[in-house]
């Protein structure tokens, strides 16, 4: 798993840092392929994200969470829950639709190589175009840059093309299994959840009954886009550094 830390100025407007760690989970990223694909599953991956916190000590931190690094953080309240101290959940809920799971299925693992950046950019719109409406031209170039990446054999996904061996086990006639006991763990923290507009994966319906089950849950939903919807603007980083400073706020 690789690691990149910096420290990011959490307000214009004020003096203090706050260290900020960004975790490429395993076959993601720059991080190792895992030789043995079954690993990729949420058990090893949480397993790893405890070993993170530990080997840092980490005792208290906000979770942000891309999806499946949302399912992550609501996995630890299982786990250690007191090290939570407020959490972001993108696009990402106790209730996952099918038919994101199923257009996640149809793609990963299975792109052509491209031959160049033109034909990565053409590869990722012909995949997420319909979540994405709203995207201009340089929001494209910017959004296959982050999903694709330069090696010595040319232009290859950021992610092991085996993390869709768990994925083959997905039938569209039984729906995942939803995590509410894991969701409510999160009750006594400060939540922030963003949806977007055009998202398969997290309904309306879904956030609706989060914010009942949640005390503190704030929720956005982002015109324009599917899932997951990107942080590259104010709309998205503004309420998350918000919901930093209220968690300062109730620990100091």
């Amino acid at each position: 798993m690789k690691i990149s830390a910096n420290y990011s100025k959490h307000s214009p407007s004020m003096r203090t840092r706050r260290a900020v760690i960004a975790l490429s989970s395993r076959g993601r990223g720059l991080s190792e392929h895992d030789p043995k694909p079954e690993n990729y599953a949420i058990p090893v991956e949480l397993n790893d994200l405890l070993s993170v916190l530990d080997q840092a000590r980490i005792a208290r931190a906000i979770f942000v969470g891309t999806s499946r690094g949302g399912i992550l953080t609501m996995a630890l309240t299982a786990a250690k829950p007191q090290v939570i101290a407020g959490a972001v959940l993108n696009d990402i809920g106790p209730v996952i639709d099918m038919a994101g799971l199923l257009r996640i299925q149809s793609y990963v693992g299975k792109l052509p190589k491209p031959k160049d950046w033109a034909d990565a950019e053409r590869l990722q719109k012909s995949i997420m175009e319909n979540e994405f409406p709203a995207f201009t031209p340089e929001d494209w170039s910017r959004y296959t840059r982050l999903s694709w990446r330069e090696t010595a054999n040319g232009i290859a996904g950021s992610s092991d093309p085996l993390i869709s061996f768990n994925l083959r086990e997905i039938d569209a006639s039984t729906p995942a299994p939803p995590i509410w006991p894991l969701f409510e763990g999160l009750a006594k923290a400060p939540l922030l959840v963003f949806r977007g507009e055009h998202s398969d994966l997290l309904s309306r319906e879904t956030v609706s009954q989060m914010k009942s089950r949640h005390p503190d849950m704030t929720a956005i939903e982002i015109a324009g886009v599917g899932h997951p919807p990107v942080f590259w603007d104010e709309m998205t980083i503004g309420p998350v550094r918000a919901l930093a400073a209220r968690c300062d706020a109730q620990t100091s």
